[in-house]
């Protein structure tokens, strides 16, 4: 059969969802037996009704983790082994492929063609990176004197906390998940409430490619509840968290209330994309654009919201976004020609339009877009939306509003634009487009991000970095072989040899 919108549909009527806890390598309902609802962010309508837990099943989920890492069945495993059953894990998930990216977008609102096509084969890549990252992390020895021997071991810290986003539920999942098991340590997962499919589905999957019961456990629930017990645990070692600046203070908190366990936070941006004067081809330059800003909806961390231009080139620049812009149809996400989906619930879409008119109150020019649309369909969508004339002052330039809105600043210096685009409170990710080799390094090193592209937007792939500076990151990086320090412990051992040995 064709794969197309019918096929989808098809496929999607006939998903059987787990709605369970994993916990200690079994599918459990909640102590309570309460469930709440996941919703089509599409329809309005209710998908499943998934497992409330809450402090209770964290201890339990903790608990097993905690066993399971001090037996030693995955912690002391060869690394060689670990590696081999990442690798089968990995696998699984590709066998899983479509079944998988239809949940995504049915529980989180986005296009399935972003789930196929992105999502999903960045989180199979993901573990398979990592999990061929495995053996080849060496530990070192020292220099010392001849009698002294001085090793420099990596350790894994021991049971991770993973508390997840909604708007790349299985992307960052994999995010997670492969450098932290990579490590050898056991870990307890927190979907967020609105996405919980795909997570409980990747728990199955763990244990049929060899994961041995209780390394990986996944607890479905509110953060007040779910997350709260977890970053307050004191059996936890480590907390990684993307989502909010809000909730990663709430981290921070609750791990100085605790045990000191180590937090780390990816909490958001407001990137730039800075277009100098010297920019070549415009209309590739908006095409650019529209990705960075419209991508995921605009529900994307490093979503570039912020478009800083030269004077001399606004007008016909902001012209060829606007066609970009045309490009990014909206419309139902298990259509494949759908680019634009669904907010993930009323109330994100309620907040994403009173920015809208925050900007028009605050003197910005709605130059495109700007309505709720699709209202029949009982979902949450909001059109691709430009605002020009806009002022660095002016709340939709400084807050992140996590939608499909594009706010357009004008600069005349370099080093006024450089400012602008460093006038943030976030520095997640940025992007930069000239036609100067010394413009690109000069102004990549004087933005103050954690990635910057250049000519492009993209944020690179696992093998680089991920995360920010100022409020958009805190205690690590994601991706690369950055992340396994996050994860791990380095231990010194310093050992005096005998001493008239020869």
């Amino acid at each position: 059969m064709e794969k197309n919108y019918a096929y989808y549909q098809q496929q999607a009527a006939q998903l059987d969802f787990e709605t369970r806890a994993l916990i200690d390598g079994r599918f459990v309902n909640a102590i309570s037996a309460e469930e709440f609802d996941t919703i089509n962010p599409a329809t309005g309508k209710r998908l499943a009704g998934i497992a409330r837990c809450g402090a209770l099943e964290v201890d339990d989920a903790v608990g097993a983790a905690r066993r399971v890492f001090e037996r030693g069945d995955w912690s002391r495993a060869s690394p060689k082994h670990r590696k081999k059953v990442l690798l089968r894990f990995a696998d699984l998930v590709e066998a899983n492929l479509e079944t998988l990216a239809l949940m995504e977008s049915l529980d989180s609102g986005k296009p399935i063609r972003d789930a196929l096509s992105a999502d999903l084969p960045d989180m199979i890549e993901s573990l398979r990176w990592h999990a061929e990252a495995a053996d080849k992390l060496y530990d070192q020895v020292a220099p010392t004197a001849p009698d002294i021997v001085a090793m420099i071991v990596r350790e894994p810290i021991g049971v991770v906390g993973a508390v997840l986003p909604w708007n790349f539920p299985i992307y960052l999942a994999g995010w997670k998940i492969g450098p932290a098991l990579a490590s050898g340590n056991s870990i307890v997962i927190k979907p967020a409430e609105q996405t919980t499919l795909t997570a409980l589905v990747l728990g199955r999957l763990a244990l049929e490619a060899g994961v041995p019961e209780g390394v990986l456990n996944i607890v479905p629930g509110y953060g007040e509840t779910v997350g709260q017990a977890l970053g307050r645990h004191r059996d936890i070692d480590c907390i990684s968290f993307t989502g909010s600046g809000e909730v990663g203070r709430l981290f921070l908190k609750y791990s100085a209330e605790s045990n000191m366990k180590r937090v780390v936070l990816e909490c958001g941006g407001k990137s730039p994309a800075l277009v100098l004067a010297d920019a070549h081809d415009l209309a590739a330059v908006a095409q650019q654009v529209a990705l960075g800003a419209l991508f995921c909806q605009g529900e994307n961390c490093s979503a570039g919201s912020r478009l800083i231009v030269h004077r001399s080139r606004k007008d016909e620049l902001l012209e060829q976004v606007k066609r970009a812009f045309d490009e990014w149809r909206v419309g139902d996400p298990l259509d494949p020609s759908t680019r634009v989906g669904a907010m993930i619930e009323p109330q994100h879409m309620r907040r994403v339009l009173g920015y809208i008119d925050g900007g028009k109150a605050q003197g910005a020019r709605l130059v495109y877009g700007g309505h709720q649309v699709r209202q029949d369909s009982g979902g949450s969508f909001v059109e691709p939306t430009i605002f020009d004339d806009v002022r660095p002052s002016m709340t939709i330039a400084r807050e992140e509003i996590f939608g499909p809105v594009l706010s357009v600043l004008t600069f005349d210096e370099l080093a006024e634009g450089v400012a602008i685009a460093n006038d943030t409170s976030y520095g997640l990710a940025s992007s930069v487009y000239t036609g100067s080799l010394d413009a690109a390094h000069s102004v990549a090193k004087a933005i103050r991000a954690g990635t910057v592209s250049v000519n492009c937007f993209s944020e690179g792939d696992t093998g680089v970095p991920f995360g920010g500076y100022k409020e958009s990151g805190f205690g690590g990086r994601e991706k690369s072989l950055q992340a396994h320090d996050q994860y791990t412990e380095t231990k010194t051992v310093w050992i005096q040899l005998g001493r008239g040995a020869a």
